[in-house]
């Protein structure tokens, strides 16, 4: 039997078997994900929310996605049909590819590759193509500027975000993603990289919110000015797989921050034991943090969105790039920025 597993055969089974495994992770929790975020602004607005389909509104998003998938498929006369159906599956598809490099704990990962950062990197910044495609093959100005905002956006965010990243490759010396948490390993809490790398943790939060079109930088969908942006001539099943696209890039941005700045599957506690549920109850919380922003903050003008990536981030994140690898290298306060001093 041992033989069977260690052929290609077997590989391929197990590879398999652990994609499904994923895939089924992601998607369940992207069910949930949306009546949560559903319910956090019902409650910052004072009113009950999804409370009707099953217990407490449970199986809501289960009504909703059948009501998608059952509605006629409408496509724009003129449209390119190919890629105006390729382009949401691609959006989806590419932030679920992502979550192959992502660990939940110690050899709970499905590839992990010593350069997994910057595979994750890579793959998130392909759905910015998703956009632009369904844009553009919808055959209508609305869409097109909608998807011109949105690859403007998520490039100038994309700047900040790789920045910060690398100050944190430069603490540990790693770009694998398992590195990265066991570098944060320690006196729990006060041992992970939040404390260390304090400013960027906001800088980070904030573009994450701007690279996932999450408001207040949802731009691309201004419903005043762009009827609902790139997705407008998008129904049925298509303008479902966009969402779920945009959720799944949500929950990818949760589980990045959770690993690069609070531990990942590290316990808060010193004695406690570790384990991959410290890392969804991270991500959870982060969840909860993009929900209450769409809640209570007003949306931004797109001139202030850009303002503000390149004249704040991208100095902030460059020069905070040179900050730690000066800390880095001449070891200030031990190993506190440089973590690989101790390895």
């Amino acid at each position: 039997m041992a033989e069977f597993w260690a052929s290609s055969l077997g590989f391929a089974i197990i590879m398999l078997a652990q994609g499904l495994a994923l895939i089924a992770f992601v998607m369940l929790s992207l069910i949930f994900l949306v009546y949560g975020d559903r319910k956090i602004w019902a409650a910052v607005q004072m009113r009950r929310g999804p409370n009707v389909v099953g217990p407490w509104g449970l199986l809501q998003t289960f009504a909703d996605a059948l009501k998608y998938v059952v509605k006629e498929v409408v496509v724009p006369a003129g449209a390119d049909k190919f890629v105006f159906f390729l382009a949401p599956f691609l959006s989806m598809m590419l932030a679920l590819f992502a979550f192959v490099a992502i660990p939940f704990a110690p050899g709970w990962v499905m590839a992990d590759i010593n350069v997994g950062i910057l595979f994750i990197f890579a793959a998130s910044s392909l759905e910015v193509y998703g956009v632009i495609m369904g844009g553009w093959a919808s055959n209508s100005k609305y869409p097109f500027l909608g998807s011109l905002r949105s690859a403007a956006q998520m490039i100038s965010y994309e700047v900040s975000i790789g920045l910060i990243i690398v100050g944190v490759i430069i603490s540990t010396g790693s770009m694998n993603l398992s590195a990265i948490v066991e570098a944060q390993s320690g006196a729990g809490l006060l041992s992970w990289y939040w404390l260390p790398h304090l400013p960027m943790v906001v800088l980070f939060f904030v573009s994450a919110l701007a690279e996932t079109n999450r408001p207040p930088f949802d731009l691309p969908e201004a419903e005043s000015e762009l009827v609902a942006g790139f997705m407008v001539e998008y129904s049925s099943t298509p303008y479902l797989l966009f969402m779920a696209g945009e959720y799944i890039a949500m929950w990818l941005m949760c589980a990045l921050i959770s690993l690069l700045f609070f531990g990942g599957w590290l316990s808060p506690i010193p004695g406690i034991p570790d384990g991959a549920l410290w890392m969804f109850l991270k991500m959870v919380f982060w969840f909860w943090m993009f929900s209450m922003v769409k809640a209570i903050v007003p949306r931004y003008r797109y001139d202030q969105l850009m303002r503000i990536g390149w004249k704040v981030f991208l100095p902030l994140s460059l020069a905070w790039v040179v900050i730690v690898a000066f800390l880095a290298r001449y070891e200030v306060f031990g190993t506190f920025w440089a973590r690989w001093a101790g390895a």
